[in-house]
């Protein structure tokens, strides 16, 4: 499951983040076809590496959001988990922390997304801690030059932390949905002495990588609109070049003046249409038909490693 969320889906990951970012984009790559071709045309033009790249930044963000995130909560009353006798206040508390651990790591953020974007015709080989140099370098306003069209972090704090609150509380809930189910649908066939063990083990452990898999899913289809703008907010005046997703070959400059996150809605709105919001949302489809694939794969594996053991 973590390999194929973190490396396996990634150009997934470059392509849709690239479409979202490109105003310039005609055609929308709403379906999983024309967004496979688009990356066999990349792929083609300028090697595998293009689609992996930023790939090493991910990580590091994800290691600066679990570290912050466990750094608040041992030196602040902030909960970085729910007792099973949760009241408001500490639903409230544990909000906030995410909330705050996203805007915390938010920089870093924004110099990774610059790296799975930027086009591999252009880009200097960055090194593995470039992404946290350059965070750095955006906090204190130094580093890497940017124009005048960069939005200063204050503007980007509010739709950072409501993407990232809200992308946490959908998960959750249908992670907790799918698990109540499938828990339930399987209290009716409890094990019983004559039952292998293969099949109790299968039980226990694959009904959570379902509600994950549920959980995620649901979360970014929601939210898809509502990263775009953010994505679109972040690579504002960062001078960054990305790869003509109509064509597979040549770059373009993003060049857009949009002054805080009701500007850029009602921009892509009124020129890109409510479409505009999904750009490249068949990169979805394709990354989750991977995540399906390989649960299935693993499945049988298990399935028969096990059969074979007993």
């Amino acid at each position: 499951s973590l390999f194929t969320e973190n490396v396996l889906a990634h150009p997934c990951i470059v392509l849709r983040r690239q479409c979202q970012v490109n105003y310039h984009a005609r055609n929308y790559h709403l379906t999983p076809f024309t967004i496979v071709n688009i990356m066999y045309s990349i792929n083609k033009t300028q090697g595998p590496r293009a689609l992996w790249k930023g790939m090493g930044s991910t990580f590091i963000v994800q290691g600066i959001t679990l570290g912050t995130e466990g750094i608040i909560s041992e030196f602040t009353p902030l909960p970085r988990e729910l007792s099973h006798k949760w009241n408001l206040k500490q639903i409230g508390g544990h909000l906030l922390l995410k909330g705050l651990t996203h805007v915390i790591a938010m920089p870093f953020y924004s110099a990774s997304l610059i790296e799975t974007v930027q086009s591999e015709i252009i880009r200097d080989n960055p090194g593995i801690l470039d992404c946290v140099k350059e965070g750095i370098g955006r906090v204190v306003g130094m580093g890497v030059p940017h124009s005048k069209r960069l939005l200063p972090l204050m503007v980007l704090t509010f739709p950072t932390a409501l993407h990232g609150v809200l992308h946490y509380v959908i998960s959750s809930i249908v992670q907790k949905l799918v698990l109540f189910v499938l828990k339930r649908d399987n209290s009716h066939n409890l094990p019983t002495e004559s039952s292998t063990s293969v099949q109790s083990m299968l039980d226990a452990y694959f009904p959570e990588l379902i509600a994950s898999f549920a959980a995620s899913l649901c979360a970014d289809v929601m939210l898809y609109p509502l990263e775009t703008v953010l994505h679109r907010l972040h690579i504002q005046g960062t001078r960054t070049i990305i790869d003509n997703t109509d064509l597979g070959y040549e770059v373009l400059p993003i060049n857009t003046q949009y002054e805080g996150m009701r500007d850029c809605i009602n921009t892509i709105k009124r020129e890109e249409g409510m479409l505009g919001f999904y750009k490249g949302f068949g990169a979805v489809i394709v990354q989750y038909t991977l995540h399906v694939a390989v649960l299935q794969l693993t499945k049988i594996i298990y399935s028969t490693l096990l059969q074979n053991v007993s």
